[in-house]
């Protein structure tokens, strides 16, 4: 994630900030990819602290206007339970806008969000035509953390989540591409095997013994559609984790240049290098805290294929230049 410059006065802004240090309300364009002092602001601001730019007075940002259902606001912790869940949204979707996807300039189909609140029952996440559903209940760290400690999950995060289902998303967004089928059955094996049976082996049988070897997390060795989400989000991640230190001035006998930006590399196997190896750093600095990894997993070299080729794909953007 890029750092702001302020567009009143000294200093920086951040990708959350709604003020400046002063007290000026901004908000963020993610066209421009810059702060401004002006409205339109969107009309979430006020109810979950949405701090991006809209069309018109009164209407929601390019982000919101993409959430068709809420949650119902009288389930408790609801509503700043979905602020949060917003703002991991907000953050993904300008990710993915750095190769164009969900822009203006994007020919395709968005994806419409349900954020559902949780009563007696779950709510299951998942991706179906189009549509990404979201329990914003994760937003809570006290459910979050119990969630990931009954899976055995190193690494769940709200951020994580939206990178996961969107990226189901984005793969039936290239599916109707019979060039990219073909390609993802060679990498990932045949999508159609049946999904339900898959999950239900792997959370009756779990993974094979050894799935470290050929794929990033176990979860990812259920199915072909798993494996994908599961590798589209860790590029997410690794690109990310990349493009924030380097906005944030850090540096690293890694990168390749002074200037150098990630999400514009073309070379696949050297941004997936350079991106392990500063998330290496960054796990060691955590552990002088005392705090666990920023990024707990290891890469084999099946995994790195596979990355590469999701690479590949995404940051051609959505008009598969």
């Amino acid at each position: 994630m890029m750092v702001f410059s302020n567009p009143v006065g000294s200093g920086t802004l951040w990708f959350d900030n709604l003020t400046t240090f002063d007290g000026t309300p901004v908000a963020y364009d993610p066209q421009a990819r810059a702060f401004l002092p002006m409205p339109p602001f969107c009309a979430n601001r006020e109810v979950i602290g949405c701090n991006w730019i809209a069309p018109e007075q009164g209407t929601f940002c390019r982000a919101c206007a993409m959430t068709a259902l809420a949650p119902d606001p009288n389930i408790p912790n609801a509503m700043p339970n979905w602020a949060a869940t917003e703002a991991a949204k907000r953050w993904v979707l300008d990710n993915l806008g750095r190769w164009h996807w969900f822009r203006p300039e994007d020919p395709g189909t968005r994806p419409v969000f349900h954020m559902l609140a949780e009563g007696l029952t779950p709510v299951a996440m998942g991706h179906a035509n189009g549509v990404v559903t979201i329990s914003v209940a994760e937003a809570d760290p006290v459910v979050r953390a119990t969630r990931r400690q009954a899976l055995d999950e190193p690494y769940r995060t709200m951020v994580g989540h939206m990178r996961h289902e969107i990226a189901h998303m984005l793969w039936w967004r290239l599916s109707l591409r019979e060039d990219f089928l073909e390609a993802f059955r060679e990498m990932f094996g045949d999508e159609r095997a049946d999904y339900p049976a898959a999950l239900q082996r792997h959370y009756h049988e779990g993974p094979p013994a050894d799935w470290r070897l050929f794929y990033l997390t176990s979860y990812a060795s259920a199915h072909p559609h798993e494996d994908w989400a599961e590798t589209a989000a860790h590029l997410l991640h690794l690109n990310d984790i990349t493009d924030s230190f380097v906005a944030s001035g850090l540096t690293s006998p890694e990168l390749p240049e002074r200037g150098w930006e990630p999400y514009s590399e073309q070379d696949s196997a050297l941004l997936i290098h350079v991106a392990a190896s500063l998330a290496m750093r960054v796990n060691h600095v955590n552990r002088s805290m005392g705090l666990s990894d920023l990024y707990p997993f290891a890469l084999s070299e099946m995994s790195r294929r596979k990355l590469a080729f999701v690479h590949n794909w995404l940051r051609r953007g959505a008009q598969g230049r």
